[in-house]
């Protein structure tokens, strides 16, 4: 098991940040306020180290906690992603993980087209950037404009698409059903 591992590597870690500053467990434990036991424990792996013990040491050694317990480097956080074009449209995914919630920016040229409503299981959540968007949804023929949103149960037949009036770009979150997707909002003030 990694976390296991990772364990096992403290006590060795915690005694060569020690030896390399040259400070001896009694001196330690004085800094820390923690035992010169409890200490060779921890360097021993006698003892597991948990954060009420390792904050102590890591400020006493003013050094960082992930560097006490040699946590991995975190990876690059960004999403890089090349665009995709189906349809006409370009589409930039903004999530990684398959399945679940995906989220992507899309751009939909200049063009009038005939709505053509689909259905499908899943949950929609589209927010507009810049340009219009015509949004077809049951019965509802709706133009949304650069900073207004719509979420809709992606059963009841929808078409999207531009006004003919200009390009629209926008970005669409997309799930299973029944994971809907909320803008949140502070709550009304009881009056």
């Amino acid at each position: 098991m990694v976390t296991d591992d990772v364990l096992a590597e403290v006590g060795p870690r915690l005694r060569r940040i020690r030896k390399d500053r040259e400070v001896t467990l009694a001196a330690l434990a004085e800094a820390t306020g923690i035992s010169v036991s409890t200490l060779s424990r921890l360097e021993s792996g006698q003892r597991k180290p948990g954060l009420d013990l390792l904050l102590p040491i890591a400020q006493a050694h003013q050094v960082s906690l992930d560097e006490l317990v040699g946590a991995p480097p975190v990876g690059d956080p960004r999403v890089r992603s090349r665009p995709i074009v189906h349809g006409g449209r370009t589409h930039w995914p903004l999530t990684r993980q398959p399945g679940g919630l995906q989220a992507y920016k899309v751009l939909e040229p200049q063009r009038r087209l005939e709505p053509e409503p689909r259905t499908h299981e899943g949950y929609e959540w589209l927010y507009i950037l810049s340009g219009k968007l015509r949004l077809v949804l049951g019965d509802h023929d709706v133009v949304l404009t650069a900073g207004e949103a719509a979420e809709f149960d992606t059963r009841v037949p929808h078409w999207f698409g531009s006004t003919g009036e200009g390009p629209v770009e926008f970005l669409s979150l997309f799930g299973p059903q029944g994971e809907r997707m909320h803008v949140r909002a502070r709550p009304k003030s009881k009056e």
